[in-house]
């Protein structure tokens, strides 16, 4: 079935079209063109034509580091609790997301990794395009909520049961560049086509620079739970913000990120190395049951989910829409904070089919109202989420 979305406001990697449209055909866009073209123009046979009023046609959203959602987590180390994420992330325009993982005992470890490879292709709502781990070869200085009997120092040999375990399907791992053998596992997931992420770090910068010459040159929520700047010494941070090959991701929330810094990060950051996720734990947007996460209670508080037991910030509430019209506040540019949650993800993981509304590429595609509330989704092609139960004429 062909699918036509018009009378919108297409936001893509670098431009903002006012009165446009989006042609859907076999779970491809086939077109992307003007209000003028669109009278003109001949469709499928039994084509349905959406008229979304004017409101903005995005990409779908990536989000690459992701605990949970709507009382799922990967936590559950659950196939059931992955598909959860999936459906319920849908109904916020995010098509496509990297499930993460904490660290913890290499049993359940490899439990969780092979209940989302099971969830891989079963999915309803936003694709699982791959695992994050988010250990366990991090630092114990730099931990954050890690539980620390889960951190270890590299192992070679667990690494390769991990990706084993994952078929192919481990995508990216939070690693502290500075442990001992960290450059031979670097090489090693070079060669894996696994994608290594400076974060949980005390590196120096030098430990940094070390680290991007073995290839590590993605970070992990940019200013948390990593070495700070020094004026004598740059530390993890200096090192990002330096280095023109780094990328980072970035929590805009608000809270784990100060807003002024967002201004730092548009004058010495690339736009194309600037990654938005959500961070988000398993309470986020869940609206009934006990709220847990990473097997602790937490409760919500100043705009984030606080352990119970002592106050200590656990994690992020935010949504990848949030995240957007945060970064709007914060000063970027509308194309350029839609860019931080489609475009640049894509780019960063290799997912060349994704993150753009261009001929060719897979119909993965947001509708978002003014205030940022996603209105429909369509993933694959196939509507998976239509708020407003707009008239679909034929």
């Amino acid at each position: 079935m062909a699918i036509c979305l018009f009378n919108g406001t297409i936001i893509n990697r670098f431009s903002v079209m006012e009165e446009c449209a989006v042609l859907v055909e076999k779970g491809k866009i086939a077109d992307v063109f003007s209000h003028k073209r669109f009278t003109q123009k001949k469709f499928p046979a039994g084509s349905t034509f959406i008229d979304v009023q004017g409101a903005y046609i995005t990409p779908g959203l990536i989000d690459t580091h992701i605990h949970g959602y709507a009382g799922y987590g990967t936590e559950d180390f659950s196939t059931e609790s992955i598909l959860g994420m999936s459906t319920e992330l849908a109904k916020l325009g995010v098509t496509a997301f990297n499930p993460t993982m904490y660290p913890s005992d290499e049993k359940s470890m490899i439990k969780g990794i092979l209940a989302i490879v099971d969830a891989i292709g079963k999915e309803k709502g936003a694709r699982v395009m791959g695992i994050h781990l988010e250990g366990p070869f991090i630092s114990a200085d730099r931990m954050g909520v890690q539980r620390p009997e889960t951190i270890q120092g590299v192992d070679l040999w667990l690494f390769d049961r991990l990706w084993e375990a994952a078929d192919g399907h481990l995508i990216n791992m939070t690693v502290a560049p500075e442990l001992k053998n960290m450059r031979e596992l670097a090489l090693s997931a070079l060669k894996k086509g696994v994608i290594l992420q400076a974060g949980h770090t005390d590196a120096l910068y030098e430990n940094m620079m070390e680290g991007m010459q073995a290839g590590i040159l993605h970070t992990t929520h940019l200013f948390n739970a990593m070495r700070h700047m020094h004026h004598r010494n740059p530390g993890a941070v200096g090192a990002v913000l330096i280095s023109n090959d780094m990328s980072c991701e970035i929590i805009a929330d608000g809270v784990h990120v100060h807003p002024d810094l967002f201004k730092l990060l548009l004058r010495d950051k690339a736009m194309d190395k600037i990654v938005l996720v959500t961070d988000a734990l398993k309470p986020t947007g869940q609206e009934k049951g006990v709220l847990t996460a990473n097997g602790e209670e937490v409760i919500f508080e100043g705009g984030c989910w606080h352990r119970k037991s002592d106050g200590v910030l656990a994690g992020s509430s935010l949504t990848m829409p949030g995240g957007i019209k945060n970064l709007i506040h914060f000063g970027f540019p509308l194309v350029d904070a839609v860019r931080c949650a489609t475009a640049n993800p894509a780019e960063v993981m290799g997912y060349t089919t994704k993150g753009r509304i261009a001929p060719c590429l897979d119909a993965d595609i947001a509708v978002f109202n003014e205030n940022w509330e996603c209105q429909l989704t369509i993933i694959g092609g196939e509507i998976v989420m239509n708020k407003n139960y707009w008239a679909m004429t034929k």
